[in-house]
């Protein structure tokens, strides 16, 4: 049974966005990939669920 939400749960969507974004700028390539790897970790950990992780990743993968 899925339990991963994938509606929007943002108020300001865009917002969020620019956080992304402006997290990487300056960084070089292997720079943003290291931090891109450290958030996953970091929201993965704040999630905590196994199931919602691998739901995440499945679909992640999918979108290739």
């Amino acid at each position: 049974m899925p339990k991963l939400v994938t509606a929007l749960q943002f108020a300001e969507p865009d917002a969020a966005y620019v956080v992304l974004i402006e997290a990487r700028r300056g960084l070089s390539e292997q720079e943003a990939a290291a931090l891109d790897a450290r958030l996953a970790l970091i929201l993965a950990n704040h999630i905590g669920d196994i199931d919602v992780l691998k739901e995440a990743v499945a679909l992640a993968k999918a979108a290739q």
